[in-house]
């Protein structure tokens, strides 16, 4: 079977393999485009998945429930589906499976981003490591284990310096240390973050050199090692030291996308990652000597930049993620020239969120969408003693980016809510972070 716009073919016969769906809120709307693709082309479409099905019984053949967070559990089940089912394709679009999904991909022979691509972008050290000696100017860094390592890779790279878990998402346990008095406060913050990751990389601290600029992510399909940019994504980001993401404006004509500089970075990174096929999301900072790679997901965006680039450029991401996965070459030509925006509602101050109101699409000029992200009673704690403080989001669209600021000004000042204080967050206990939010950002 053919597609009009591709002469490579899907496979006749087959089933489709997702591993973790993610929150409804967040990822249907990926989910339902692909569906109906892999249906159109007469393929199973089968998940995996930790919890049991709700809203997904509705997209997928047949739903597995496993713990796909325990990586023996997860092989095991994806092995007995195998010997059962002819796997054509396998998805995965959250941080914490990306590695045992890629490694799996491999080893069952379907598309992927390669076993040496899916370790090179999980791991933040390895990206870095991969990144410099392949030539590509990164800043200096150094994997530490504990604070005295940290203290002298500091001195060696010289101050500001900016700390990071090796492989945590949604700038979890990001700090910035101006000088040596704020590295050991820094260094703790990043290091509990970094002990929640469930993976091989857990409880690994990375310095590095902080690098000015402002900072943007591109999402890009990679087929058979060709780089193809699909929507660039311009990033709002609360005040130092810490860099939680407060907002994203995606512009279909977003002069950085035809920018040869900023493609060249991009192709040559993925090329010496090694990633073959797949989608990934790339954060770069915009410095005075060019684009920098800030790191590099093995996934689409998060935080709903890939819904953002479907109003802003018509492209469905969905459906460039059945092609990715089937190995045919995705169409990414824009079919809309539009601007989207997306802005997050944050307290000032630790709080416990009793009352949320939000507005409904017509009581602000381009407002889309507006969703709550906490329900009430749930305790929102800024940084460093929890993350993701967001009780709730705006997505407004306009023809410009100024215009989509204003109007994303006006939608969140019609989000209303009642809050309680609550007694400070406990030092040595670890980071508070609402049930379910990491989800936006995977």
């Amino acid at each position: 079977m053919t597609d009009s716009h591709d002469k490579e073919p899907v496979p006749a016969t087959g089933t489709l393999l997702v591993i973790g769906s993610g929150l409804k809120e967040y990822r249907e709307y990926l989910v339902g485009p692909m569906s109906r693709r892999a249906r159109a082309a007469g393929l199973e479409l089968l998940l995996v998945n930790n919890l049991r099905p709700t809203w997904q019984r509705d997209h997928f053949d047949e739903i597995v429930v496993a713990d796909v967070f325990d990586t023996a559990t997860m092989n095991a089940t994806v092995r007995e589906i195998a010997a059962r089912k002819h796997i054509v394709g396998l998805l995965c679009w959250d941080e914490p499976l990306v590695l045992d999904a890629g490694l799996l991909a491999a080893e069952l022979g379907v598309p992927g981003l390669s076993e040496r691509g899916v370790r090179g972008v999980r791991d933040k050290e390895r990206t870095r490591a991969v990144l410099t000696a392949a030539g590509l100017r990164q800043p200096g860094f150094a994997l530490t284990a504990d604070l005295a390592e940290a203290r002298a890779a500091a001195g060696r790279i010289g101050y500001p310096v900016v700390l990071k878990p090796r492989a945590m998402g949604a700038s979890i346990g990001v700090v910035f240390a101006a000088g040596e008095g704020e590295l050991d406060g820094a260094f703790a913050t990043a290091l509990s973050a970094s002990e929640v990751d469930p993976g091989p990389y857990r409880a690994g601290v990375i310095v590095e050199e902080y690098a000015g600029g402002p900072e943007i992510s591109v999402d890009g399909a990679v087929h058979k090692g060709e780089y193809l940019p699909l929507f660039l994504a311009r990033k709002y980001s609360s005040d130092e030291p810490y860099f939680e993401e407060v907002g994203h404006i995606v512009d279909a004509a977003d002069p950085l996308l035809a920018d040869p500089q900023l493609l060249a970075v991009l192709a040559d990174a993925h090329r010496a990652l090694g990633v073959e096929d797949g989608i990934t999301h790339t954060e770069l900072r915009l410095t005075p000597r060019g684009p920098l790679i800030v790191e590099v997901n093995g996934r689409l965006g998060g935080d709903l930049i890939p819904l953002l680039g479907r109003i802003a450029t018509g492209l469905e991401p969905g459906e460039v993620l059945f092609d990715v996965a089937v190995g045919r070459r995705p169409e990414i030509a824009p079919t809309r020239a539009a601007v989207a925006g997306i802005r997050f509602g944050c307290p000032e101050q630790d709080c416990r969120l009793d009352e949320l109101t939000l507005p409904q699409p017509g009581d602000a000029p381009g407002l889309l969408h507006a969703a709550p992200m906490a329900p009430p009673g749930t305790v929102l704690r800024l940084p460093p003693g929890g993350y993701l403080a967001r009780h709730s989001f705006v997505i407004c669209e306009a023809d410009s980016v100024t215009g989509c600021e204003q109007r994303l000004d006006a939608a969140a000042a019609l989000v209303g809510t009642v809050t309680s204080d609550v007694e400070p967050a406990d030092p040595q206990a670890p980071f508070a972070m609402p049930a379910g939010l990491l989800d936006v950002d995977r």
